[in-house]
């Protein structure tokens, strides 16, 4: 059983077939989506395979593995493991689930994130006051990303 360490939900208005189109490249769309997350000034992508991805970023190597999609007609699920080096300061690993579901003119996005594994005395620190701050930087890339992408075509 899993240990939910954050779970959340935000509104995109955005076109879900966009979301469609721009997710079948997980790689360039999660390139995308990490631009976009307060705190990082750069993202790229540095590998990229049928179920995983690395990015570079200002702060280290995030590595998403087990990459599972699923389409729905109305729903689109997106679950991964993550293990995300801050350099030597810090490492975590943790499984994503990520759901977009058709929402009026716009899209749910539900995030959970659960087995949340960081050691060290910053790992504690990670692990028990940074979870809202994470889910919400997280919502809040998704958001930006698929609201620039509505207005092109993808």
């Amino acid at each position: 059983m899993k240990k939910y360490w954050f779970t959340g939900s935000g509104y995109i208005e955005s076109d879900f077939q966009n979301l469609k189109k721009a997710i079948v490249d997980h790689g360039k769309f999660y390139e995308g989506v990490t631009r976009n997350m307060s705190g990082i000034t750069g993202a790229r992508l540095l590998e990229q395979g049928a179920d995983h991805l690395s990015i570079e970023t200002n702060e280290g190597i995030m590595n998403r593995t087990s990459i599972k999609k699923e389409f729905k007609p109305e729903v689109i699920s997106i679950a991964f493991d993550e293990e995300y080096k801050a350099g030597k300061i810090i490492k975590v690993s943790s499984h994503f689930l990520h759901e977009f579901t058709v929402n009026g003119a716009g899209i749910k996005h539900h995030i959970t994130i659960s087995d949340v594994r960081a050691s060290g005395v910053l790992g504690f620190f990670y692990r028990v006051f940074a979870r809202n701050n994470i889910g919400k930087i997280l919502l809040g890339a998704h958001k930006r990303y698929l609201e620039e992408l509505k207005d092109r075509d993808v």
